[in-house]
């Protein structure tokens, strides 16, 4: 028997079509037996006190709660009961119904943040530009309220629709997302709603042409995040073109990142990727 297989108490998720495809620790094909019974008592527990929502608490997401605490049933699910009650307050079912982010336009030209295709791991790459931030301007077309609304939006299209057509494109499931993220005003609270109200949702985050003077405010920044997501964050400098083309194919980096993707109508606004096959980009092919 194989390390894999001694290792593993859970059967492989359903759709796998990579016959080379090993999930990593932690997640569904590859737990221990105390993760799987972890991951059995959580289901449980949230059973029995009728907090069990069926249409979103599938294994995968139990699991992105656990791994977020280690393992630890009481405090992955004092955890989970807190994003629960947070969705009720900040009314996250009611933004995917109804949101329109009408001034998507006009925000990209002060503040460009877009998802564009995946990584090599069939991850979905998520860009936030903060060298093209211009905070009046920004502030002149939309609100914080709405940045965060929206925020929220794309974490949820991220789960339910990003994530599985990233997963069947690669024929394996795509547990997280790489980033390139940079910000200061909302970020506080828009760090929060990503590491206590979607954990385990990065795999890697780069902060990129991070110029000099920057680890003063990285200073300021780490305290607000958990260990597990600094673990992720590597900072580069101008000469980032090669470590990104480490992780994303040079056909699906965005050009003004070093790639060779163009398309029409601006990366940033284009929405490509397997989640969107009608899609019609420029990357010097098609």
């Amino acid at each position: 028997m194989s390390t894999l297989e001694q290792a593993s108490a859970s059967p492989m998720p359903n759709g796998i079509t990579d016959p080379n495809f090993r999930p990593l620790p932690g997640r569904v094909g590859n737990l221990t037996v105390p993760q799987q019974h972890a991951l059995q008592t959580l289901k449980n527990q949230l059973h029995e006190e009728g907090h069990f929502v069926e249409e979103r608490m599938d294994d995968p997401m139990l699991l992105r709660f656990l791994r977020a605490r280690r393992f630890d049933v009481p405090k992955a699910k004092a955890m989970l009961l807190a994003a629960e009650q947070w969705r009720q307050d900040m009314k996250v079912d009611d933004i995917v119904r109804n949101f329109d982010f009408t001034e998507k336009k006009q925000v990209d030209q002060y503040y460009p943040q877009y998802y564009h295709k995946i990584d090599k791991d069939g991850r979905p790459v998520y860009i936030e530009r903060l060298g093209k931030l211009n905070v009046p301007a920004l502030y002149g077309v939309t609100t914080k309220e709405r940045l965060l609304q929206r925020l929220v939006l794309e974490y949820e299209k991220f789960l339910t629709e990003r994530l599985p057509a990233s997963s069947a494109a690669v024929g394996h499931p795509a547990f997280s997302l790489s980033s390139f993220y940079q910000v200061r005003d909302y970020v506080n609270e828009a760090s929060k709603i990503g590491q206590d109200r979607y954990p385990e949702c990065m795999g890697k985050f780069y902060i990129i042409n991070a110029p000099w003077g920057f680890s003063a405010v990285w200073s300021l920044i780490k305290p607000w995040l958990d260990e597990v997501t600094v673990s992720k964050i590597e900072i580069l400098g101008s000469s980032y073109q090669q470590k990104l083309l480490q992780d994303i194919r040079a056909e699906d980096l965005p050009a003004d990142l070093g790639g060779m993707c163009k398309c029409t109508g601006g990366c940033s606004l284009s929405d490509a990727g397997p989640w969107n096959p009608d899609e019609k980009t420029g990357n010097g092919i098609a």
